[in-house]
């Protein structure tokens, strides 16, 4: 017996297939241990991870430190100002979303748990590709009402590991983590970090919900903002100063500006100090 499959059913089906970049799980050498870690999960996102739920159940303070850059992480960046925007976002979105469970704390202050990323590899985004991508969807949403898919070319993407230890320097919690853009969920912005850019706040919210469930990441989780995350989000102050130290979110003025693909430096002015980057030493 056989079956002829429609062509419109296809075609969707091709388009998810070639419209995703891949990039691999990468070490930066930098947790206290890799021993603990779980196998590779994960289709969009890939990660390896660990968390000790009994070692987390007691923490009360976080504090965040600022995320570098392994070595060469960050060497087909070459403005240290968007290496900086990526991973000042990361912080910022890792100390929003903490905030929602613990106190976040200066990093002078003692804490229950230290929280650290590193960025192990940046892929960046073809710029003239992506200038063109999103042209070519706002073109499409003027004339028939809705955007076209980003073309399936010159995707960027990135790889973070992060760990969180507990006062006495023990690993809580680690992840190693990787994520390509893609044509549908990743907006192209007209910039070497646009992808990264939008990755890193993927990193950062995902590392802090393992943190505050205690439990590897999985499934699908429906969740309701706080009052504080919806806040910062809209470009208020954080909940905590020691977040302040992130800058604030875009607001509404840097949502517009990323509908339309611009750079991110445009609206984020939040990475004016590059974080370390041995790569560029």
């Amino acid at each position: 017996m056989s079956f002829k499959v429609a062509p419109l059913f296809v075609l969707p089906i091709a388009m998810v297939m070639v419209g995703c970049s891949s990039i691999p799980l990468k070490d930066a050498g930098t947790l206290s241990t890799y021993k603990n870690l779980g196998p590779a999960k994960g289709n969009t996102s890939k990660s390896r991870t660990f968390v000790d739920k009994n070692g987390l159940a007691n923490v009360r303070t976080v504090k965040i430190f600022p995320t570098s850059y392994g070595f060469n992480a960050g060497a087909q960046i070459k403005d240290p100002q968007d290496r900086a925007l990526v991973s000042n976002a990361i912080n910022r979105a890792l100390c929003i979303a903490l905030s929602n469970k613990y106190q976040i704390v200066p990093l002078g202050q003692p804490a229950d748990l230290t929280v650290k990323a590193v960025i192990s590899d940046m892929v960046p985004t073809n710029k003239k590709v992506a200038g063109i991508s999103k042209a070519a969807s706002l073109g499409s949403s003027a004339v028939i009402g809705f955007g076209i898919p980003r073309l399936p070319i010159g995707f960027g993407g990135l790889a973070v590991e992060g760990e969180a230890v507990d006062a006495y320097g023990v690993q809580r919690a680690a992840i190693i983590w990787a994520r390509g853009a893609n044509s549908f969920t990743t907006g192209a912005r007209v910039s070497d970090v646009g992808d990264a850019y939008s990755l890193a706040s993927s990193f950062g919210n995902q590392f802090a919900e393992m943190l505050k469930d205690g439990k590897q990441p999985g499934g699908f989780k429906l969740s309701l903002p706080s009052s504080d995350q919806i806040k910062a989000t809209l470009g208020g102050k954080p909940k905590y100063a020691a977040c302040e130290a992130f800058g604030g979110t875009k607001g509404l003025v840097g949502v517009v500006a990323g509908e339309f693909g611009a750079p991110p430096s445009w609206t984020d002015r939040a990475g004016a100090a590059p974080a370390k980057d041995p790569s560029h030493q």
